[in-house]
């Protein structure tokens, strides 16, 4: 991987509930709009996934993290300056699409299925297609 002290770490969180996992369509306006991503944002200078991942997901879906898991995945997004990092988190409360025009529960192998923003597939596709219960 490319250097990455000068890239903004991206939190990506990797909800799971009933055995299926949350998923979001950007809206058309952002980076990558109408492409289907895992919840989380931009980490702001000095702060702890743990707590962009209370900030972001609050802000993003209206829920209370209520745990913050390890570190799946992390990948460069070509073309900017973000660090994508994949974190399993557990959730309170039922998400609503306060930033995202669309959500929706996916079973782990149909994730691939969905038009995914490109950090996301490179996560779905070394993580999610070897062991559909992972």
């Amino acid at each position: 991987m490319t250097k990455t002290s000068n890239l903004i770490p991206v939190l990506a969180a990797i909800i799971r509930r009933d055995g299926r996992l949350l998923l979001c369509r950007r809206p058309s306006h952002k980076r990558h709009g109408q492409l289907w991503e895992f919840p989380g944002g931009k980490l702001l200078p000095g702060e702890e996934l743990a707590d962009a991942a209370k900030r972001e997901l609050r802000e993003e879906l209206g829920v209370r993290v209520i745990g913050v898991g390890r570190l799946l995945f992390e990948q460069h997004d070509s073309g900017s300056p973000f660090l994508i990092q994949f974190v399993e988190v557990a959730i309170s409360g039922v998400p609503q699409p306060l930033e995202h025009e669309q959500l929706a529960w996916v079973p782990p192998d149909e994730v691939v299925s969905y038009d995914l923003a490109p950090s996301d597939r490179a996560f779905a596709v070394l993580f999610l297609t070897r062991d559909p219960a992972s």
